[in-house]
């Protein structure tokens, strides 16, 4: 049995949670960010893990520091064996690190080196790439650098949201961090370094990198709005108005279209296509006027009176 503290917030460390709580270790402890603002309705409430952590009766500390003395001394009261962090949203010190007998591995949501950082499926999706993964990896000092105990490889369909992606990877990250731990209790782990110099990062997202130009082709933008769901979506603007596109497909007429990106060439029924870059297209399926519900297309273009030629106001 090895005892694990366990530091996650959000709904993607719940798999792994669970996974824990059904086996043979034991969680002494749960370490979360302090309840927040969430949710459109922005109340205060808390974490997804906490809320786990409660129905359990588990001890749960929510720390706004984590390198004081007084916390570390906390985690070692409990005398864990292993630290497990999934999602947890902070980094954690060095001393923290080293607290528990087998050190601190992290259920990281892509495949290292590639996406280190806070956002890794979206920013894998926002480059477009057909493949993605789980790594579970020893926590070091540097974000996301520590040698690999264990990594499965997943495909990204080309029409998946980051939601999708994350929901899967999130209970494939769940069963890879059981082998993980029992080979760490085994004593039969074996750990890899990663390729430092074929490194790239996954900043957190920002609500600027929504913003759509529709200079850029049509796959590209495509690979925007499914990256960036469920936040912060894609945005466009037409008439001095923001719009969240909140679905969309790559369309692709013969021959490509020569007016100038982001004009409408489709409005009408339940086609509302844009020109994008080097002669592609864009189809938007679902849309929401800023502060208004979303909408399909048909639904949308119901109570307007947009027309092909209108554009979309091009990016600044």
């Amino acid at each position: 049995m090895v005892k694990t503290v366990f530091f996650g917030t959000p709904d993607f460390a719940l798999p792994t949670l669970r996974r824990l709580l059904d086996s043979p270790h034991r969680v002494v402890a749960v370490v979360t960010q302090p309840d927040r603002p969430r949710g459109r309705g922005r109340r205060v409430s808390p974490s997804a893990v906490k809320s786990l952590a409660a129905d359990h009766a588990l001890p749960v500390l929510e720390p706004e520091r984590l390198a004081s003395e007084a916390f570390r001394e906390r985690i070692a009261a409990f005398g864990p064996d292993l630290a497990v962090v999934a999602a947890y949203g902070r980094l954690l010190p060095d001393p923290l690190l080293a607290t528990p007998r087998l050190g601190t591995i992290n259920v990281h949501a892509s495949l290292l080196p590639k996406y280190r950082g806070a956002a890794p499926i979206q920013r894998a999706i926002l480059a477009g790439e057909t493949t993605t993964g789980v790594t579970i990896i020893r926590l070091v000092r540097d974000m996301d650098a520590g040698p690999m105990l264990a990594w499965r490889r997943r495909p990204i369909d080309p029409d998946e949201t980051s939601t999708a992606v994350e929901r899967d990877l999130a209970e494939i990250g769940a069963g890879l961090l059981m082998e993980a731990v029992a080979a760490l209790d085994a004593g039969t782990a074996v750990e890899t370094p990663q390729d430092h110099g074929a490194a790239t990062l996954a900043p957190r997202l920002s609500r600027e990198d929504g913003r759509i130009d529709w200079r850029r082709p049509g796959r590209a933008i495509h690979d925007q709005v499914r990256g960036l769901h469920p936040w912060p979506h894609a945005f466009t603007h037409l008439g001095g108005a923001r719009y969240l596109v909140l679905g969309s497909r790559v369309a692709a007429p013969a021959g490509g279209v020569d007016v100038a990106p982001g004009t409408l060439v489709e409005a009408a029924g339940d086609r509302l296509v844009a020109a994008a870059g080097n002669g592609s297209t864009l189809a938007i399926t679902e849309i929401q006027p800023e502060g208004r519900r979303p909408l399909a297309v048909r639904a949308f273009l119901a109570g307007r009176r947009w027309t092909a030629g209108m554009h979309f106001d091009p990016a600044p």
